[in-house]
């Protein structure tokens, strides 16, 4: 993990300081210099276009900001992705915003951006919540098309989104603030309604160029495809506007008419302060991955008022169950216990560890969640399922299986949390990436992977000291440890959560005491759809 000190084990306000930093340098995209020349142009950045636009003294959830970090550095790096998504609200209505960010290669489509961008999809198809496009993008990076055109997850996906959530329902709008070229054209007109920027604002699927190269017409791209062709002549926008701040405003109007819909019934009572503040929540819980903590204090610092109900308190231990409120939300916590626990027939279990009994504890507090409609939050630091003969003749996978049933089949919504440790099997149980949470954020302390880096290490350095020795090879001592260096270094920067986030892997990084906003923000969204499929967790082994 990227820290500002050295130390393998940085304290939190090290990692909350380098967290924030990291963030500074995200929100420049692409550098003071290119802010200054969109200025020039009369036109706002991707950032100050959905600060002008959003609700005032509201919140904004930043989704992927970390992605693409450390990435395409043979390019040039694409800060954000460049594009800037995130839940927020318009006219009292929460919506999820996408805005181009031209100052990063002018706003052109990386492959990490289209991943993006279907992710914002993703989260606004989930909950029902409409979306606002900005658009200011000069089409797909050519130089890597290869990676971004053909799939059926890249850059054509995002426009069956459009006709999908158009056919469901859910409100688009479109606002050509800039650049919007070739096949990403298409976007904004299939939104409910595209308006354009006059004079910054062009749309057309070739450029003056292109059309001048493929048909020998010469033709500048504003009588091409500016504002007033497509308001006045083709049709193809709505409504033109003289400014960005006119646009914004205009968008404002319309959401401030849309009609409501039926919600999902999630239960909201008065929220409450924390059991503890979010300064005490940073400063107790600990940075050393080996130490162990008690995780019932960490939920008492996130639920309103301290106040959790556990579920089988005293069975399955490593695996702590039960509901409580966020924000005055009703949500039901699955967390891993990081300390030591002894069962009542006097055995020693693990802390971070999955055992049969708290797999087969979580799987039926799961169950009890669907019954009741409440969302489910998971709070990972978890090591594995636990190995070895005792376990395996007890039926751990057959438990452990149990569990991913249940939780892979929630038809209520899921929200996960890399706290430390997210290793393996784990991983999965505790509603990783692959298992459809409707958000999943980690903390600075967070690491992911298929094992810990020590572990991971030593075997990768068997696998190649054996595939030497094959080959009529010695290593040497000083070779061996230089070897395992390079391995464990190579090895540690992918543990790190702002790899993870910037591959999307996470929606983010966030400070813990972000976490609360999260959860509420994310219950708040998924209210905007109503459950319509039956809770089957189908044939499972018992």
């Amino acid at each position: 993990m990227t820290t500002t000190t050295g130390n393998s084990n940085p304290s939190m306000e090290n990692l909350l300081q380098n967290l924030q930093a990291k963030y500074e340098q995200v929100k420049l995209g692409g550098g003071a210099k290119r802010i200054e020349k969109e200025h020039a142009k009369g036109k706002l950045t991707a950032r100050e276009r959905i600060d002008y636009l959003r609700d005032k003294d509201t919140d904004f959830l930043e989704v992927g900001a970390f992605v693409a970090d450390g990435m395409y550095a043979e390019e040039g790096g694409c800060p954000s992705g460049g594009v800037v998504t995130g839940i927020g609200y318009v006219s009292g209505r929460m919506c999820m915003i996408v805005a181009n960010d031209a100052t990063v290669k002018a706003g052109a489509w990386f492959p990490m951006t289209a991943k993006k961008n279907l992710r914002a999809q993703e989260i606004a198809m989930e909950n029902q919540i409409p979306v606002i496009y900005l658009v200011d993008s000069a089409g797909v990076f050519l130089p890597m098309q290869n990676e971004i055109f053909p799939d059926k997850e890249h850059f054509g996906r995002q426009f069956r989104n459009n006709a999908k959530m158009s056919a469901m329902g859910i409100v688009q709008v479109a606002a050509i603030m800039g650049s919007c070229v070739a096949g990403g054209a298409y976007l904004p007109i299939m939104s409910d309604e595209a308006m354009i920027v006059d004079k910054t604002g062009s749309i057309f699927l070739a450029g003056s160029y292109l059309v001048k190269s493929a048909i020998g017409e010469t033709i500048d791209n504003e009588t091409l495809g500016g504002a007033t062709t497509h308001c006045e002549i083709s049709g193809v926008t709505d409504n033109k506007y003289d400014t960005d701040q006119d646009c914004l405003d205009a968008i404002r109007r319309i959401f401030d008419k849309i009609g409501h819909n039926p919600t999902a019934g999630f239960d909201r009572a008065e929220a409450r302060d924390p059991g503890m503040s979010g300064e005490k929540l940073v400063e107790v819980f600990p940075t050393e991955r080996v130490k162990p903590y008690d995780m019932l204090e960490i939920i008492k610092g996130l639920v309103d008022a301290g106040d959790f109900d556990e579920y089988k308190e005293d069975y399955g231990k490593t695996l702590i169950c039960g509901t409580a409120r966020v924000d005055g939300w009703a949500v039901g916590i699955v967390a891993n216990q990081r300390k030591i626990v002894k069962t009542s027939k006097g055995e020693m279990q693990m802390g971070g560890v999955i055992y049969s009994d708290s797999a087969d504890k979580a799987a039926r507090f799961i169950m009890n969640c669907n019954q009741r409609k409440i969302p489910l939050v998971f709070l990972q630091d978890v090591s594995g399922f636990m190995v070895g003969s005792k376990a395996e003749h007890g039926g751990i996978i057959k438990d452990g299986a149990k569990m991913v049933n249940t939780m892979a089949n929630s038809v209520v919504p899921k929200f996960t949390f890399l706290l430390g440790n997210s290793y393996g099997a784990g991983n999965y149980a505790m509603c990783g990436k692959a298992y459809d949470p409707r958000l999943i954020y980690s903390w600075p302390t967070a690491q992911m992977a298929v094992m810990s880096g020590a572990a991971a290490a030593n075997t990768l350095l068997q696998i190649k000291v054996a595939g030497l020795k094959k080959k009529g090879l010695e290593i040497s001592p000083e070779d061996e440890k230089e070897l395992l260096d390079e391995i464990t270094s190579k090895y540690n920067e992918e543990l790190s959560p702002y790899y993870a986030a910037s591959r999307l892997w996470v929606d983010g990084v966030i400070d813990p005491r972000e976490t609360r906003k999260v959860i509420s923000m994310g219950i708040e969204a998924a209210n905007h759809a109503p459950i319509t499929e039956r809770f089957n967790v189908g044939v499972i082994q018992t």
